[in-house]
């Protein structure tokens, strides 16, 4: 599922770009004419769209809601085995609060499994 939904993100990313830069600017024909009636099409309205901008609205709708789609899957996304088994190394007994009251400094998350540098008393 999220193999598909990052497909159609793609996708969708690249036909909006490809639709941008194939699209005439409003002002293209202001260098050329030198200002001659040009003018008001800079500011004015551009009256109904065309095909080119509706189809990039379209796709651009499309990425909006894929890039949604694949947050959301990545956020539900159940936890794989590793990503488990290592939460319960890095919460080992005698790293937080027990090693306070023995009178130990606690180890870092980092730092479990690893050989102090420090000299000892």
């Amino acid at each position: 599922m999220e193999t598909l939904v990052l497909i159609i993100n793609v996708m969708a990313a690249l036909g909006t770009i490809g639709l941008v830069l194939l699209q005439q600017g409003k002002g293209a024909d202001m260098g050329a004419a030198f200002g001659s009636g040009a003018s008001g099409s800079l500011f004015g309205s551009s009256g109904s769209a065309n095909f080119l901008s509706r189809s990039t609205a379209v796709l651009a709708a499309i990425f909006f809601a894929s890039s949604l789609g694949l947050g959301y899957i990545s956020a539900h996304k159940s936890k794989s085995p590793a990503i488990i088994a290592a939460q319960k190394a890095l919460s080992l007994p005698g790293g937080g609060a027990d090693a306070k009251k023995a009178g130990q400094a606690p180890v870092p998350a980092g730092l479990v499994g690893q050989k102090s540098k420090e000299i000892p008393n």
